[in-house]
C-alpha cells in the first residue's frame, strides 16, 4: 500500500502534465537573472508592495490554503464572475493547479540567498516550494517564471518550471495566464461542469448512504427514528443528544452537500422502533451544473436514480445497481 506522502507526491505528477503542456514552449529564463524587458519599470513594480510580485505571492498563499475568498481577489472581472458560478469542487481543482497539492496548506514566505522570494506550502504529507524568478514586464501585462519543486529535492529531480502572467486591470493586478493558457474562465465554465457531473452525482449517492447509515445508529441509540435531519446534526454546546446527536456535519444537517438538496422524509404515522420507516431524496441544487440525475432512497432501503430535470426523485425510477 502506498504511503500518504507517495499519493500527494503522485498527485504533484499528474496535475503537473497538465500545466506542463501549456508551459512546455514558454520562453527559457533564468529564475535568478535579471528582468528582461523594461529591467528598470520591473523591478520598482516587484518592489512595491501592491505590484505584480506581491499579487502573485498572493495568490500562490491563496491557492495553497484553498481560500477562495482571497483568490478572487485576483481574478480579472470577467473572470470573476465565472469563478463565482463554478462548482465548488472545480473550484478547489482550479486552485490546486497552481500549487500542484490536493490538500491544502500552510503558507510561508521565504527568500532564497540570491534574494528571490520563495512561497513554501506544507501540507501534513508533501511542501512544495514556489520561487518566483525575475519579472517581465511588458505594458500592462507582466510574466513571472517560477520553479516548483518538493521541498525534500535537494538534487532538483522535481522540479517543474512554470510561467505565471498577470495582467493590470483597475490599476491592480489580476491572474492573466497559467503557463502560457489564457485564463478564459467563462468559455471553460460547460466543459468543467461536465466533467465535475459524473463526481458530484457519485458524491450524492455516498451521501444518501451516509445520512441513511446516520439515521439507523439515531434509531438504535434512540429506539425512534429522528424527526428531522436537524436533530444529527453536531450539539452547539455540551454533548451531544437526541436533539444534535453529532452524526452529520452541519451541512447535511441543513439539508444540502455538494451541490445536492438532501430530503428526508417520515413514512407513516409512527416513528418508533425497527418497524418506523423513511424515504431520503438527493436532487441537484443547480440542475446541469451540480448533477443532472435525482437519487431516491425508498422505504425498503433500494436506491433510484433518473434524469428528472431537477425534480425530486421516486421508487418508480430505475434501481442503481
Amino acid at each position: 500500500m502506498k504511503s500518504a506522502r507517495s499519493r500527494a507526491l503522485a498527485q504533484v505528477s499528474f496535475l503537473s502534465c497538465a500545466i506542463l503542456l501549456t508551459a512546455a514552449s514558454a520562453p527559457a529564463q533564468d529564475t535568478g537573472s535579471k528582468p528582461n524587458g523594461n529591467s528598470s519599470d520591473a523591478l520598482s513594480e516587484t518592489s512595491n508592495n501592491d505590484g505584480p510580485s506581491a499579487a502573485l505571492k498572493g495568490v500562490l498563499a491563496a491557492a495553497c490554503s484553498q481560500n477562495q475568498t482571497e483568490f478572487v481577489r485576483f481574478l480579472t472581472a470577467r473572470n470573476k464572475e465565472a469563478f463565482s458560478r463554478m462548482t465548488p469542487p472545480a473550484r478547489l481543482a482550479f486552485m490546486k493547479r497552481f500549487v500542484l497539492l490536493n490538500e491544502p496548506g500552510k503558507p510561508t514566505v521565504l527568500a532564497n540567498p540570491a534574494g528571490r522570494p520563495v512561497l513554501r506550502c506544507q501540507t501534513p504529507d508533501v511542501t512544495t516550494e514556489m520561487q518566483i524568478g525575475g519579472a517581465d514586464l511588458q505594458d500592462n501585462m507582466v510574466f513571472f517564471p517560477m520553479e516548483l519543486r518538493d521541498a525534500t529535492d535537494a538534487a532538483g529531480a522535481s522540479v517543474h518550471q512554470i510561467v505565471l502572467g498577470l495582467v493590470r486591470e483597475d490599476g491592480e493586478w489580476k491572474l492573466l495566464s497559467l503557463g502560457l493558457l489564457l485564463l478564459d474562465l467563462p468559455s471553460l465554465e460547460a466543459e468543467w461542469d461536465a466533467a465535475e457531473v459524473e463526481e458530484t452525482e457519485k458524491g450524492a449517492l455516498e451521501t444518501l448512504n451516509k445520512v441513511a447509515g446516520a439515521v439507523e445508529a439515531y434509531r438504535n441509540k434512540y429506539l425512534h427514528l429522528p424527526e428531522s435531519l436537524a436533530k444529527l446534526g453536531p450539539p452547539l454546546h455540551g454533548t451531544a443528544n437526541g436533539e444534535a446527536a453529532g452524526l452529520v456535519d452541519s451541512d447535511l444537517a441543513n439539508g444540502m452537500k455538494n451541490g445536492y438538496t438532501i430530503r428526508y422524509v417520515i413514512v407513516g404515522a409512527s416513528t418508533l422502533g425497527a418497524p418506523a420507516k423513511y424515504e431520503l431524496a438527493a436532487t441537484p441544487l443547480q440542475y446541469g451544473r451540480t448533477g443532472r440525475r435525482s437519487f431516491f432512497r425508498d422505504s425498503n432501503g433500494a436506491m433510484h436514480a433518473a434524469d428528472r430535470h431537477g425534480a425530486v426523485g421516486s421508487e418508480t425510477d430505475p434501481k442503481v445497481e
